[in-house]
């Protein structure tokens, strides 16, 4: 069932970064017991800040030290038996702590939530900061559940959720203000359960994340062109929700898939592994960021240039559709 999405530019923009840490704060107010770690770009202005400051006995500065940060969060959710949030700077997240992540949490299958911000291109820092990896080498780790939420509110529905969700998670989000997707927080959620944004019948566009609001514009640039575009927000790419894919195969002749990842082992891949071993046979595309060090800009002018706005996910769907 379709849910009630948003265009409206003058209220768009909310923060996943702000959302976490005032969700948190929500929650220990509440008196919910949790540990949180985090590293030195928490500034104190931030609801992050605040919750250091109002909890500081629950609360653990790693400074830029991140494998240690990870390990040790591993070790708390051991010793205490509490759910630990760790706020992890996104590039040095999934290149740097890669053998903690592995070994330290999902091989101990801890209650770590590991919250990666600056996902995409949005640390602006060019190669070396790119969080683009990062979808590929968590599909490959066992037991580590994978969430990109859409916007702020469906980032708190994260946080909550997995106060309760057994197992390790990443919570992977972007640096600073996106589009909201979803015009109130009244919708069916649930981690691992694909939402039907819109309902479409030429074709589906299956996206997550940041994107999942680059992909409803292109869905109405579609429609002004004629073209009737299904959207799946994929929230969790692991464990992949493949009753929805499923779906969508059996709806549409034609499927494209929209990420800020790189094109190798993210959620296009995991889309398309599906639709191999399910002998799907229709047209399929996957659009992402390029097997290359990309480009050092803007990150709207990174993705503009590699043809990931709107316009370039509405382009490249017409071409796929022979339109």
């Amino acid at each position: 069932m379709p849910v009630e999405t948003t265009f409206d530019f003058d209220a768009m923009l909310s923060s996943a970064k702000e959302a976490y840490g005032e969700v948190l704060l929500e929650l220990a107010d509440e008196g919910k017991e949790f540990v949180f770690t985090y590293t030195d770009n928490v500034a104190p202005s931030t609801t992050a800040g605040a919750l250091v400051k109002k909890y500081p006995e629950r609360c653990f500065n790693f400074g830029i030290a991140e494998p240690n940060q990870v390990g040790a969060s591993a070790g708390l959710a051991l010793s205490t038996g509490l759910p630990v949030f760790a706020q992890v700077f996104g590039p040095f997240l999934s290149l740097r702590a890669a053998d903690q992540i592995h070994t330290d949490i999902a091989y101990n299958r801890v209650n770590v939530r590991l919250i990666g911000t600056h996902s995409g291109v949005t640390a602006a820092g060019g190669p070396t900061h790119n969080t683009i990896a990062d979808l590929a080498l968590y599909r490959a780790i066992p037991d580590l559940t994978i969430c990109v939420p859409a916007d702020a509110g469906q980032c708190k529905k994260f946080i909550r959720a997995s106060m309760t969700y057994d197992g390790p998670m990443i919570i992977r989000i972007d640096r600073g203000g996106s589009p909201n997707v979803y015009k109130t927080d009244d919708y069916p959620f649930e981690i691992g359960k694909a939402i039907e944004v819109t309902e479409g019948s030429d074709v589906t566009i299956i996206s997550a994340g940041s994107f999942l609001y680059k992909s409803l514009m292109a869905v109405k640039i579609l429609a002004d062109k004629g073209v009737s575009a299904r959207l799946v927000d994929m929230h969790t790419v692991k464990p992949l929700d493949l009753a929805a894919i499923d779906k969508s195969a059996q709806t549409t002749p034609a499927i494209v898939t929209v990420e800020e990842a790189s094109i190798n082992g993210g959620l296009g891949s995991a889309v398309a592994e599906r639709l191999a071993e399910t002998g799907y046979g229709g047209k399929f595309k996957r659009l992402g960021l390029p097997d290359e060090f990309l480009v050092l800009g803007d990150p709207d002018e990174v993705y503009n240039f590699y043809g990931i706005s709107p316009e370039g996910i509405a382009d490249s769907t017409l071409k796929l559709l022979g339109k």
